[in-house]
């Protein structure tokens, strides 16, 4: 999140494309903070293994593995073409 957040204010995208980029992060920071929240709540309860438990801490991580992948989505149809541009403006000035 460090490294895209100056990306993403850097590219030239309108207002609405920026936050769109900015926010997507946050809201995998966001997920990730609940998903630590439901891993320590379930390992004050109880030391012992319940399947319950178990079960709480992998939705938790699937939730941020969906996060995330709805972040890489968000950067690949906002940024995606623009990078891809500037990609193929370089290979044709060197070429």
């Amino acid at each position: 999140m460090s490294l895209l957040t100056p990306i993403a204010l850097w590219l030239p995208l309108g207002a609405l494309e920026r936050a769109l980029l900015i926010l997507s992060m946050l809201f995998v920071l966001v997920v990730e903070l609940l998903n630590s929240a439901v891993e320590a709540t379930v390992d004050r309860i109880s030391v012992e293994h319940h399947p319950l438990s178990g079960q709480a801490k992998d939705l938790g991580s699937a939730a941020v593995l969906v996060a995330l992948a709805m972040s890489g989505i968000a950067w690949l149809v906002v940024a995606g073409p623009i990078v891809a541009s500037w990609v193929v403006a370089t290979a044709r000035a060197f070429a």
